[in-house]
């Protein structure tokens, strides 16, 4: 761990510092500059955890390598924590999974879904009485090249200065974008557009269709359903990075997988579990 994390020399977490000390232990370490103390935890996602390294990469290896994701109650069995502790270090390590930024670029496909339960079989209590369809559920849009990389993320609406935006954001100018007859995509002259129409039973149209984006949906929502069963809005953002994360890792190896979500834990900030729950 200490060779990741100071991979491009030792510094010190809290203000930057190029000269630190090491206690004998070899475990601490003291800033030449502002006298702070820290491990090679500190700053990291795993934070000031008391758990030994050992079971954090025991979970780092369950949770990246497993197809569909793996519930907090399951991991704390394979770790031996409690689900409350296994809980809140499946959120650590999906903190680290977060998407870069980067735009895909080539040939790419965009759609968007709906994620949540229906509202007639919800408690009556929690129905909104707003109608039929996506009512209640939370819109999630997405990107996916033909080369194997996705991007996902929660939007507020599908109208067109929202799909707009989104696409700019996720696919870089240039592109060829291919979408089904949804009106929000039209319009953005940047792209080279195709379209299918779903509607009329139309899947492909040439090198036109959305099975790349089609499948990282079926993924998905076989671990929501099969898996989590259920995902807090508040906290879906962070399942679906752990989603994408996954897809864009599955032409490597498991042990490239396994030492990027390490180069990242010790990049990511720490999501502490007050934020957490907040």
């Amino acid at each position: 761990m200490r060779v990741i994390r100071f991979r491009n020399g030792a510094y010190c977490p809290h203000c930057g510092h190029k000269k630190i000390y090491s206690f004998s232990n070899g475990k601490r370490y003291r800033c030449a500059s502002c006298k702070e103390d820290f491990t090679i935890k500190t700053g990291t996602v795993f934070g000031e955890s008391k758990l030994p390294l050992k079971k954090w990469f025991i979970a780092i290896y369950l949770l990246s390598t497993t197809s569909k994701g793996i519930s907090s109650i399951q991991l704390a069995k394979h770790v031996g924590v409690t689900q409350k502790t296994g809980w809140f270090m499946d959120h650590r390590l999906r903190a680290a999974m977060k998407d870069d930024g980067t735009q895909l670029f080539g040939v790419v496909e965009a759609d968007e879904t709906y994620v949540g339960g229906k509202e007639k079989n919800k408690h009556a209590c929690k129905r909104k009485h707003l109608g039929r369809g996506p009512t209640g559920k939370t819109i999630v849009f997405g990107v996916a090249s033909r080369d194997g990389k996705a991007k996902a993320k929660i939007v507020q609406r599908v109208d067109r200065p929202t799909l707009h935006k989104e696409v700019r954001e996720s696919v870089a100018s240039g592109s060829e974008l291919y979408t089904d007859e949804h009106s929000g995509y039209v319009g953005m002259p940047e792209f080279k557009h195709g379209i299918v129409n779903h509607k009329q039973g139309e899947y492909a149209r040439g090198l036109a269709h959305t099975a790349n984006i089609d499948s990282f949906w079926a993924l998905f929502k076989r671990g929501y359903h099969g898996v989590y069963h259920q995902m807090s809005r508040k906290h879906m953002q962070r399942y679906i990075d752990e989603y994408t994360f996954r897809w864009n890792a599955r032409p490597s190896l498991i042990h490239d997988v396994f030492a990027l979500v390490v180069n990242r834990v010790a990049e990511s900030q720490q999501l502490t579990y007050k934020d957490l729950i907040a």
